[in-house]
């Protein structure tokens, strides 16, 4: 049985979200309706003054909410040429600590796997740009030449897709390793054997703590690592 390490993508590899990037070019193209750019750019301009706590939360859900209610009237064609742009445009703006890291466990055997909230479509580019070996992203179903409207996320449940991709190719949990940013990666990262929350937010970083998972900053030029220590992190 082969070992494995499992990445999210968006905020851990890649430094912004391309789910994000990819609407947002749709928007401002006006392909998802008149006022919908307005709308996004409203909810992250409360994210990016911090009105509150939620702030992040609410802009993406306001963001994915626009989206899924404009794509009837969205060409997939138009979507496939938008996504191609975002990953030339992005496919090299990675954190140091997180690239290296892929080409580390590379070089040493491991079965790369990608868990990612984003587009099926961006997450295969990605996935074959870095060598992944398998991949989950959300899959906005195409019916002939027509977004269907049904949406399969198994990202929802990263701990179920992490399981199916573990089942699905023989691989071992033993010397494991996982890594991720944000709440919803929790349950991926409780299945691994090496854990690492990366630039967490502050409910991975409240998770991570109770369960005394590594913790990883990339700030500018440089790389924090944090271990724990009689509950409380050092600067190793």
């Amino acid at each position: 049985m082969k070992k494995f390490a499992v990445f999210d993508i968006d905020g851990t590899l890649v430094r912004w979200q391309l789910y994000h990037a990819v609407v947002d070019k749709l928007a401002k193209s006006g392909a998802l309706g008149t006022d919908v750019h307005e709308k996004i750019l409203r909810a992250r301009m409360q994210w990016k003054r911090r009105e509150n706590s939620s702030s992040f939360a609410v802009y993406e859900s306001e963001l994915i909410k626009l989206f899924e209610k404009g794509i009837a009237n969205l060409k997939p064609d138009q979507f496939d040429s938008v996504t191609k742009e975002i990953i030339e445009e992005y496919k090299d703006q990675v954190y140091t600590f997180t690239r290296g890291l892929i080409k580390k466990l590379k070089k040493e055997g491991y079965f790369l796997l990608a868990i990612s909230g984003s587009h099926q479509e961006l997450v295969a580019h990605i996935a074959a740009y870095y060598g992944f070996d398998d991949y989950i992203g959300t899959q906005y179903h195409r019916n002939n030449s027509k977004f269907s409207g049904e949406v399969s996320a198994p990202s929802y449940d990263k701990k179920a897709a992490l399981d199916a991709l573990v089942e699905k190719h023989g691989l071992t949990f033993t010397d494991s390793y996982g890594i991720g940013d944000s709440k919803s990666d929790a349950s991926m990262l409780a299945l691994v054997e090496h854990p690492i929350a990366f630039n967490p937010d502050k409910n991975l970083f409240e998770i991570a703590k109770t369960h005394h998972w590594k913790i990883i900053i990339e700030r500018k030029n440089m790389i924090y690592t944090l271990e724990p220590n009689d509950g409380h992190y050092i600067l190793a």
